[in-house]
């Protein structure tokens, strides 16, 4: 559970020890809510809730919906929820910092990386794919 935080307990601690050199009160509030920003872009928050890849597997193979697997941090993780919008929900999401058998999969799927995020449609698994690749496969 701290693996996932880790990122975002960083840009905090930073924001605090930042804001805490300035001798401006104005800046120090404005450096603060900065990293406050970059802390919660950096955190799980940002994501829906992730379910275990025995779970993800288990309701993909019942509803036909994709499954992401992502870690917190990751800059094309955060660029690809952003893209999927309102429709993330549509998809199941797998922390492979929070279940070792997602990262498994990751692992046998890219040849024994972790490269995230790696989304598996269809029967058919893409490493990092573009945005519009997934909505494609998202039903309407």
């Amino acid at each position: 559970m701290l693996r996932s935080w880790w990122l975002a307990g960083v840009a905090a601690a930073c924001g605090v020890f930042v804001a805490a050199t300035q001798r401006s009160p104005w800046v120090a509030v404005v450096e603060v809510l900065i990293f406050a920003a970059l802390a919660v872009l950096l955190s799980p928050m940002v994501f829906p809730r992730s379910v275990t890849a025995e779970q993800a597997q288990e309701r993909s193979a019942r509803d036909g919906r994709p499954i992401v697997y992502w870690r917190p941090g990751c800059q094309y993780c955060l660029r690809l929820r952003r893209r999927l919008g309102g429709r993330a929900g549509q998809v199941h999401w797998v922390d492979i910092w929070r279940d070792p058998a997602g990262a498994a999969a990751v692992r046998a799927i890219t040849g024994g990386d972790e490269t995230v995020p790696t989304v598996v449609a269809g029967g058919e698994a893409v490493v990092n794919p573009k945005p519009d690749w997934l909505l494609q496969r998202l039903t309407p």
